[in-house]
């Protein structure tokens, strides 16, 4: 591919453009990104086909380093590949937690071994992740986790429990935090990686009321990480912990890509089900405005997310402002999937049946399922204990109870 820089993006969106229409499968398109683990599980030929294009060529993750597998791209480049995939009815097929969590961390805080070992297969979607952080006596407060790793010498053996690990039950690899030192809390605690294909790693999913078991009980017995996959010095695993935190939430706020994808626009989707008047409008006018707030609402996070990621390069820490960007974006994409179901009315309202479009069908297990974003990655209450006191500086009350 020639080398644009940041100059002719025209050209380079003719580029891009034209590949898609060559790979994309005619099949897929206006489908929604298949977000579900029992999907992604068993892909059909199609989405399968459509993985590997886009994985090859590396714009599944366009502005990481080509080296790895990224596309090596500007972020203005990969602004570009995102909206023709979304002018083509495409979606990103490279996602997950090994994209929207793991691979930035590890970028940044990865030894080169590391970042050769695990990043291309996480570009080319080859491989899926999952979090090893909360537990069942650790959940607001992470730091007081107990899982535990041995030094055994040129390895560590996790012996303890983990809750609401997403995705474990297809998850190749976990990155988790442990406990190597009892003495101390936060200063106790380190990020290490492990393969799930072991003897010692069981787990239970977790059925959700949206019909589907993307959360899951891990046990961990003598599990095997190795030394090598140490991220990090030993016990500075929370320095990381809360660097990948930053960025799942700027993730399920929407800011990386994730969020409702696929499928029509709200305001298409508006017409199609209510109908227009005869200046071609919306012709509920109450509707029209709710949809009209909600756009708004999604352009202006949009901007505001892609200036804060923006400036979160150039910061050497974690940042707080994620906390807002978290709480706003759930929220904006928790009241689409009320308007959706609102605009289609009784059809909104099917679980199963031929009578219901698989668009319908997504449309109420997307409205169930969003229902969690704004309890998991940190609840809205505890990000806005963030915001208070990191932010605007307020006192916290809690040590004065």
């Amino acid at each position: 591919m020639a080398d644009f820089g940041g100059g002719d993006l025209d050209a380079f969106r003719t580029e891009v453009r034209g590949w898609v229409e060559a790979n994309f499968p005619a099949a897929l398109k206006g489908k929604p990104n298949p977000m579900m683990r029992e999907e992604r599980s068993n892909p059909s030929p199609e989405q399968e086909a459509w993985r590997k294009a886009v994985g090859e060529k590396g714009w599944g993750t366009p502005t990481w380093p080509a080296e790895y597998g990224g596309g090596g791209l500007s972020a203005a480049q990969g602004r570009v590949i995102m909206q023709e995939f979304q002018r083509a009815g495409a979606y990103n097929p490279i996602g997950g937690m090994g994209v929207m969590m793991f691979g930035p961390t590890l970028l940044e805080y990865g030894t080169d071994a590391q970042k050769k070992e695990h990043i291309p297969p996480i570009c080319r979607g080859d491989l899926q992740w999952c979090q090893g952080f909360s537990e069942p006596g650790a959940g607001s407060d992470l730091a007081s986790l107990q899982c535990k790793a041995e030094d055994k010498g040129d390895h560590y053996l996790v012996n303890g429990q983990k809750i609401w690990t997403s995705g474990a039950q297809y998850a190749d690899w976990c990155f988790c935090l442990v406990r190597t030192d009892t003495s101390k809390k936060h200063e106790g605690i380190s990020f290490v990686l492990f393969t799930m294909h072991q003897p010692g790693v069981e787990v239970r999913p977790i059925p959700l009321i949206a019909g589907n078991s993307p959360f899951c009980e891990t046990f961990l017995t003598d599990a095997r990480a190795e030394k090598k996959d140490l991220v990090g010095p030993l016990n500075g695993g929370w320095t990381i912990a809360k660097r990948l935190l930053q960025h799942e939430r700027s993730g399920l706020s929407g800011a990386g890509g994730g969020g409702y994808a696929g499928g029509r626009s709200l305001p298409k989707l508006a017409k199609d089900y209510v109908g227009v008047d005869e200046s071609g409008r919306l012709a509920d006018s109450d509707l029209r405005t709710r949809v009209i707030m909600n756009e708004i609402d999604g352009r202006a996070f949009q901007q505001t997310a892609v200036r804060a990621m923006m400036e979160a390069k150039g910061n050497s820490g974690p940042s707080a402002a994620t906390s807002i960007m978290k709480n706003a974006g759930t929220r904006w994409m928790q009241d689409k999937a009320e308007l959706t179901l609102e605009i289609m009315g009784h059809q909104g309202l099917g679980w199963e049946g031929e009578a219901f479009t698989g668009e319908e069908l997504g449309a109420v297990r997307s409205w169930l399922g969003g229902k969690a974003t704004t309890i998991y990655g940190g609840s809205q209450e505890v990000q806005n204990n963030i915001i208070s006191k990191r932010i605007l500086g307020l006192p916290d009350l809690t040590q004065n109870n």
